[in-house]
């Protein structure tokens, strides 16, 4: 029953990764369950004893993105639970840890296959689908930056400072991920995220040290 269970979980888990990749290539709406099945080598019966429909599909992409998005918080130990709670922990939160997981996030949505897949998917989609239009603001754009926000408020006692750094952080990271789709030298655009947050993490702790000191 075990190896089962396991066997389903596979053919499940195969299933949604075959799916996302026709999604970021050829859109959500573009896709029919017919195109699936054929790229998996399967009748559409079999791929309908799994899951029953293409939005089913999809709202186990989902499900599947944000436990991916709850194991790295909990594996670079980054604060959870309400905008309260996150920006408190980000205040005791080393700057470091915060640099590193900026980092991680960047390469997690450009190399990793099943996000990435994702992001271009939403890219696609976010014109043409108001629910995908609503994913695509919470994972790559308004989620983010509200998100960002939030730490930064941590930093400053001024509401249109908080946003404003926000803006600058997180302007050129999402400014780079439409580059790094489109360019061969991959690593370089890495690289350049690297050096933003570097450059960000000096300019703000100057910015403390001059509040401080004042």
């Amino acid at each position: 029953m075990k190896a089962m269970n396991s066997r389903e979980k596979n053919t499940k888990e195969r299933i949604l990764e075959e799916a996302l990749k026709l999604f970021a290539r050829s859109g959500y709406m573009g896709t029919s369950m017919n195109d699936i099945a054929a790229s998996l080598g399967v009748t559409k019966a079999a791929l309908y004893k799994h899951y029953t429909s293409k939005q089913e599909i999809l709202d186990s992409i989902v499900e599947k993105m944000n436990q991916m998005d709850m194991e790295r918080v909990k594996e670079y130990d980054m604060p959870e639970g309400n905008m309260e709670e996150v920006r408190k922990g980000y205040q005791a939160a080393a700057l470091d840890k915060i640099k590193e997981f900026t980092k991680v996030q960047f390469l997690h949505w450009t190399q990793e296959e099943f996000p990435c897949c994702f992001r271009k998917m939403l890219t696609l989609e976010q014109y043409r689908d108001p629910e995908l239009a609503k994913l695509y603001q919470k994972y790559l754009s308004g989620g983010p930056l509200l998100y960002i926000e939030e730490v930064f408020r941590g930093f400053t006692d001024n509401e249109g400072e908080a946003k404003q750094l926000a803006l600058d952080f997180y302007g050129p990271i999402f400014l780079l991920y439409s580059i790094y789709d489109g360019v061969e030298g991959k690593e370089a655009i890495a690289t350049q995220v690297e050096q933003h947050v570097e450059r960000f993490s000096k300019m703000l702790l100057t910015k403390e040290k001059e509040v401080d000191e004042a």
